[in-house]
């Protein structure tokens, strides 16, 4: 089965993001950056998130992204399907951090479980076929509002969301023009799916 190896983020400035990046949440080789002026307005159709173990960890990674230079989006706070909170690097990604837990185990760590790329898409269900046809596994479908991809050993998972669901999760308006300013990684590319995201050959 097809998996994703890493994701590039395009950037202004790779150093300052670089930095960002390392003294933010220590990604290693799952997030790449690439120099990149392409134009790009509002929501990019896309977040990126870390998922892991119990909130004082959840807090933690918001806190040091914040100290880093993020913009907060949402406060991390409790929900229905555990804690999380949102933040928006200085290069424009938004991430979320969250965990399924609602109470701690433990002291905090810096310790990633998962790390899910989600796209916002027109047409979950087309998508989902587009992706299955490229060797893709789908480990969670409901219906044409959300799609999970992925296996145990690909260090990157995806989820597909209506784009103005995600944007909606994310806290931002749907709307936004231009570049996703994003490339993936995977034994899958390359190639541009329906809605403009780009892979390339891992």
């Amino acid at each position: 089965m097809a998996s994703i190896e890493f994701v590039t983020i395009e950037v202004v400035d790779p150093a300052a993001a670089n930095h960002f990046y390392t003294t933010a949440f220590g990604l290693g080789s799952r997030v790449r950056l690439q120099a990149s002026e392409a134009p790009t307005t509002g929501f990019r159709g896309f977040t990126l998130s870390l998922i892991v173990s119990q909130p004082a960890t959840v807090n933690g990674l918001i806190g040091t992204a914040l100290d880093a230079g993020a913009t907060p989006l949402k406060p991390a706070a409790k929900s229905l399907w555990g804690y999380g909170g949102v933040v928006q690097a200085p290069d424009g990604t938004i991430w979320t951090v969250a965990s399924s837990a609602k109470k701690d185990t433990g002291p905090a760590t810096r310790q990633i479980d998962e790390f899910v790329l989600q796209l916002g898409v027109a047409d979950v269900a087309a998508t989902k076929r587009f992706y299955v046809d490229r060797g893709l596994a789908v480990t969670k479908s409901y219906g044409r509002r959300y799609v999970e991809f992925g296996t145990s050993s690909s260090p990157v998972k995806l989820s597909l969301y209506k784009r103005r669901a995600l944007a909606k999760v994310a806290g931002v308006a749907p709307d936004g023009t231009g570049s996703h300013r994003l490339v993936i990684g995977s034994d899958a590319g390359p190639f541009t799916d329906p809605d403009g995201f780009v892979w390339e050959v891992a």
